[in-house]
């Protein structure tokens, strides 16, 4: 199966606020027109099927994929004429909220950065290999379930990898 894989929307959000950042929209293709980092496009179905406003709204053009921590552009278009924020989608989005130990990493297995983070190295090694079986069993829906559109096992190993991480104390 390939890196696209993974399905359908169920969670419900609370509200949750971004830390305040000034934006300075850059000159790049396919640039955010808020954060002017450049995004990822996604598929049409991926944004239909994550947004919770009225599907009228999404137009018939390329949508692209916002993973700026700090800005609350979840998906916006080429022109920057619209864009869909995080309160405007169905599930907590990771890359928007990566410290949060109730987003899930893994949308399709329903895995989250708790989860993971409480998990010992041969539990961690047990979530990838469940990933791994559910993706080679066409069991995962990533282009519905996960906002970024495309398989989550690369968020996965990024947040364990993250995780492992020796934490470095700064000199005073």
């Amino acid at each position: 199966m390939s890196e696209a894989c993974c399905s359908v929307p169920s969670a419900v959000r609370s509200d949750r606020e971004l830390p305040a950042q000034e934006f300075r929209a850059r000159n790049v293709k396919n640039a955010c027109s808020i954060c002017g980092e450049k995004g990822k496009p996604v598929q049409g179905q991926t944004v239909k099927a994550l947004l919770s406003v009225s599907l009228r709204a999404v137009q018939n053009v390329e949508y692209l994929f916002c993973a700026t921590p700090t800005c609350p552009v979840v998906y916006f278009t080429q022109d920057g004429a619209q864009t869909f924020t995080i309160e405007q989608v169905r599930e907590r989005v990771y890359q928007k909220e990566q410290d949060a130990d109730d987003v899930f990493v893994c949308y399709c297995f329903r895995n989250t950065v708790g989860d993971i983070g409480m998990a010992s190295p041969l539990e961690r090694a047990e979530i990838l290999d469940d990933i791994n079986a559910g993706i080679r069993a066409d069991q995962c829906a990533c282009d519905l379930r996960n906002p970024q559109g495309a398989c989550c096992l690369g968020n996965v190993r990024a947040a364990i990898k993250r995780l492992e991480m020796p934490i470095v104390a700064m000199a005073p």
